[in-house]
C-alpha cells in the first residue's frame, strides 16, 4: 500500500495503530499502519520491509481534521499527504525533541 492510500483511508484506520512508511517520505512511499507490539520495538512486518516510524493514526487523523478546518477550500488527497509529511518531518519531530527535553528537566 502507499502512503497515500492510508491518508486517504485514515478514517477507517485503527486509531491505536501507527503508520510506517519507507524513506524519503513522498506519497508513493510503500506503508502501512499497524499495531505496535505489546513488548514495543517495531512490527515484525514493518521491520521487514524496512519501513521507518511516520505517524500515529490518531496523531495524523487530528491533524488532517485541524488543519483542513482552517483552509479556505478543500485540500486535495495529494495536499494532505504532502501536508502531513511536512508534519512529520517538522513538527511532530520538534515536538518529540521538546517533550524529551521538558521530561529531563
Amino acid at each position: 500500500m502507499k502512503l497515500i492510500e492510508l491518508v486517504r483511508d485514515l478514517d477507517t484506520l485503527d486509531e491505536r495503530s501507527t503508520i510506517y512508511a519507507s524513506r524519503p517520505w513522498s506519497d508513493t512511499s510503500e506503508a502501512i499502519a499497524a499495531c505496535e507490539p505489546e513488548a514495543g520495538g517495531m512490527p515484525p512486518e514493518a521491520e521487514r520491509l524496512n519501513l521507518k516510524y511516520f505517524l500515529e493514526v490518531f496523531i495524523a487523523r487530528n491533524f488532517i481534521e485541524d488543519w483542513t478546518a482552517n483552509c479556505n477550500t478543500q485540500p486535495t488527497l495529494q495536499q494532505k499527504c504532502a501536508r502531513l509529511i511536512v508534519y512529520a518531518v517538522s513538527d511532530a519531530s520538534f515536538s518529540a525533541k521538546s517533550e524529551t527535553s521538558e521530561a529531563r528537566q
